[in-house]
């Protein structure tokens, strides 16, 4: 009996001949896409509202504090306390926006999807936590502009204008910190599951549970201890850089002369978060 030969069929199919966009394009679209996403644009009106709600709050607030620093400019209202003041805002909002980001994907099961293009593993989470990175940045850094905006037309001199253009700087790149930290903790928890509502209770878990430790370790009687207490949160952690990098909001050093160590561990933290980030989409596409 001699076996049937495959045969191909023609039916009829038009090949594309366009352009092969290639793979930065599909890594700036999941990109674009993650920070849309991330503010609900493209989405339900039910999606839009808890982003928008917290924009409209760092916003007015930033208005206010602006109004307030410009009739009392010795107030100690600065562009780094700002960011201090939204920090537990913005936790909520990366508990809310990075299950989005990620979860419906690994409960879609659509990862094999995505990595059957011309996209690597590691463009995937990159591109993920770029977008979450972003949207934590413009939270804390968009405001801290419009109070820059407020004060410049505000100012009587040259050289208050560019002294607010030096105060401005400092907290831009503090949100920054903020953003990275708050990006690769929250995407690397909620990389874990696919059960939004999990991940959006263990990233808060996470600062949460964290935070108790800075207030036993900081009532030690060793002073060593109690600069070092900051250590052991993320939140507490940034908030030592800042402190270190840009002098405390009450003028007091509350981390003695370790303000290096503070930096190392930070970028050390944000390393792991996206080395195991890494190795987790290495996991999840092997599966």
């Amino acid at each position: 009996m001699s076996e049937a030969a495959g045969v191909i069929h023609d039916i009829g199919y038009q090949r594309y001949a366009g352009p092969r966009l290639g793979r930065g394009y599909v890594f700036t679209s999941l990109y674009v896409h993650g920070l849309r996403t991330a503010f609900g644009l493209g989405r339900s009106a039910k999606a839009k509202i808890f982003p928008w709600f917290v924009l409209g709050v760092v916003f007015l607030t930033g208005v206010i504090l602006a109004a307030v620093r410009t009739q009392i400019p010795d107030a100690g209202v600065t562009y780094t306390a700002f960011a201090d003041m939204m920090a537990w805002l913005v936790v909520f909002f990366v508990a809310v926006v990075a299950p989005e980001l990620v979860s419906r994907d690994l409960r879609a099961g659509v990862l094999p999807l995505y990595f059957s293009r011309p996209l690597r593993r590691s463009d995937y989470a990159y591109a993920k936590l770029a977008a979450l990175a972003t949207a934590v940045w413009l939270l804390l850094g968009a405001p801290q502009i419009v109070m820059f905006l407020i004060a410049a037309f505000s100012v009587d001199s040259m050289s208050q204008f560019w002294t607010e253009v030096g105060d401005v700087g400092p907290g831009l790149l503090y949100a920054a910190m903020w953003a990275s930290v708050f990006a690769g903790i929250g995407l690397l928890v909620a990389s874990l599951t696919g059960k939004r509502a999990f991940a959006a209770g263990g990233i808060v878990g996470v600062f949460l549970m964290t935070t108790p430790i800075v207030g036993v370790v900081s009532v030690m009687p060793s002073e060593t201890m109690n600069d070092l207490a900051l250590l052991f949160s993320p939140a507490s952690l940034v908030f030592g850089v800042g402190v270190w990098m840009f002098g405390s909001p009450d003028g007091n050093d509350d981390i003695g002369p370790f303000g290096p160590l503070y930096l190392a561990v930070m970028i050390g933290l944000v390393a792991g978060c996206v080395a195991l980030l890494q190795a987790r989409y290495r996991k999840v596409a092997s599966t």
